[in-house]
């Protein structure tokens, strides 16, 4: 494991135990919503990397699944609230869950990640932006919710939905390797506002492209007051997936990860941001460190 990384067991990260980590960039307030849990096959999530290094940092079960947080950050802004990534949603059933191994499901009949939300004192209706990473089903499936009659609707009505132009195109011309991770129902009754490259969505809000796991991914940026923080997504899904060569299975394109990958840490290490992990299932965020030849991290955040 690198150094000054700090591990706490799975046991204290049930469901609702510890719903939201809350810091501050510059004057803007940011919450990593917990949104529920998913478990993905270890070797899937590692790539080419061997088991006996991979489940040193995070334990496989008895399946070869590792659990997954279903992340999202809200950023209160002057713009209105800002929701980066929406979880799972609450439209797929119970053989899917199975398969993923989702723990997801709210007080309400919709989602944690509503329920979340609802801590903070916030309702979906007061959402004013949704930006999406990219379209796949634990990134965008909370984009739509299903009610009791089966209607698809916006999760977050007053929103405005921001994705890359590229990545609504592709999500919706898939093939035989990528139609499994992008469902129609997620993305198809939302009215997106599309952008291209790096861009800022509003002040403080910069979309930046990752490229690799898949053509059009992004990450995003926070920054406020000379402070940055990174909501990574898919690049680097967890503390574990650091080093620049462990890079998941599942990205259609891994060495354009590898340069994506590089590209954001000579940023990252040289404007000292915060970075956000969306998936890892302990560890909120911290800043990139040196260690060795690669990287580590520093001041860990862990959840609640």
């Amino acid at each position: 494991m690198p150094p000054f990384t700090l591990r706490i067991p799975h046991s204290a990260f049930r469901i609702g135990l510890m719903p939201h980590t809350t810091f501050k960039v510059g004057r803007l307030t940011c919450h990593a919503l917990e949104a529920g849990m998913q478990h993905l096959d270890g070797g899937a999530m590692f790539g080419v990397v061997p088991k006996p290094l991979w489940e040193r940092r995070i334990a496989p079960d008895d399946r070869n699944r590792i659990p997954l947080a279903l992340r999202c950050l809200l950023v209160e802004h002057d713009a209105g609230l800002v929701l980066i990534d929406t979880g799972l949603g609450n439209k797929e059933g119970d053989k899917f869950k199975d398969i993923y191994g989702v723990e997801n499901e709210g007080r309400e009949g919709r989602t944690r990640l509503e329920d979340s939300l609802a801590e903070l004192g916030y309702r979906p209706e007061e959402v004013r932006w949704v930006i999406n990473t990219h379209l796949h089903f634990d990134h965008a499936g909370g984009n739509t919710w299903c009610t009791g009659e089966g209607r698809i609707l916006p999760a977050f009505p007053q929103a405005t939905y921001v994705v890359q132009r590229g990545e609504l195109e592709f999500a919706r011309h898939t093939n035989e390797r990528t139609q499994a991770s992008y469902l129609a129902h997620n993305f198809e009754s939302v009215r997106f506002q599309t952008v291209e490259g790096e861009v800022d969505v509003l002040p403080g809000i910069r979309c930046i492209p990752t490229p690799g796991h898949v053509p059009y991914h992004q990450s995003v940026l926070v920054e406020s007051g000379g402070e940055r923080a990174c909501f990574l997504a898919d690049l680097v899904p967890t503390t574990a997936h650091l080093p620049l060569p462990w890079i998941m299975g599942y990205d259609l394109e891994p060495l354009v990860t590898l340069e994506s990958k590089r590209r954001l840490y000579g940023r990252a290490e040289a404007e000292g941001w915060l970075l956000v992990f969306e998936h890892d299932p302990e560890l909120v965020a911290g800043r990139l460190g040196r260690d060795g030849k690669g990287f580590g991290l520093v001041e860990p955040r862990g959840r609640g």
